[in-house]
């Protein structure tokens, strides 16, 4: 079943790519897995249609390797790859963001990466694991950040663990089923659109919690005022004897 109405072009057609490794399609799979997660320049892999397939092709015996072993290996690559992506921001950063003239790099990018993930640091990691280019960009920007090293390493293997473990254990019950094979590519969207629901939902949780405060702000100060009206009313304007 051929994916690239919707997915790209031919060479990134999962099934594709993985027939074009041969025999070494566990080893090139791991490579692709390792550079999304870590590497800039895997923006554009296809990971979460790789993975599911992967799991389809283990279960064909097109992957003559056990399951959980390629789990294994595939959580290790993400990992490493989310830990490749920390140091290259945090080594490449400064550098990039200590130039005053650049109108791409600033320094106010930096502070607001900090606060993001001083905030939803441990959820951020986790549910970008799911999300398309997001995985790719914000593993490094984690480091430029400087986030705590053990805590973006800690939830950086758990959601190494659900995304690339998960997804190709789906793959592997999943594509077994006569009805997802024959609709791979619809499949493929739906896993897609699934795992963005997760940062639409933590999207729209941040703006009702910022307009909550906005709201609870303008409360405070219509207080302020209300009250100093009253005390300005009631004030006695002391007599002037002439």
């Amino acid at each position: 079943m051929r994916v690239t109405v919707a997915l790209g072009p031919d060479w990134l057609d999962p099934t594709v790519l993985l027939n074009g490794l041969g025999p070494y399609m566990l080893i090139g799979l791991c490579l692709i897995i390792f550079a999304e997660c870590g590497l800039l320049v895997g923006f554009f892999l296809p990971g979460d249609s790789l993975l599911f397939t992967a799991g389809l092709f283990v279960a064909a015996g097109t992957i003559d390797t056990p399951l959980w072993l390629v789990c294994v290996l595939l959580t290790i690559c993400a990992f490493v790859g989310n830990v490749a992506g920390y140091y290259i921001g945090a080594k490449a950063g400064p550098a990039l963001f200590n130039k005053p003239e650049s109108k791409i790099f600033k320094k106010e990018y930096v502070d607001k990466t900090q606060e993001f993930f001083d905030k939803y640091g441990a959820r951020a990691i986790v549910l970008a694991r799911f999300v398309p280019i997001v995985r790719t960009f914000i593993t490094a920007m984690a480091g430029v950040g400087r986030m705590d090293p053990k805590k973006y390493f800690t939830y950086s293997a758990i959601g190494g663990v659900a995304w690339a473990a998960g997804l190709t254990i789906l793959g592997y019950f999943l594509g077994q089923v006569t009805f997802i094979k024959e609709n791979l590519e619809v499949t493929l969207l739906a896993i897609v659109f699934l795992s963005i629901v997760p940062i639409i939902i933590e999207v729209l949780k941040a703006r009702k919690e910022k307009k909550s405060l906005v709201q609870e702000e303008a409360d405070d100060i219509t207080q302020v005022m209300e009250a100093q009206l009253q005390d300005d009313a009631t004030q006695v304007i002391p007599r002037i004897e002439r």
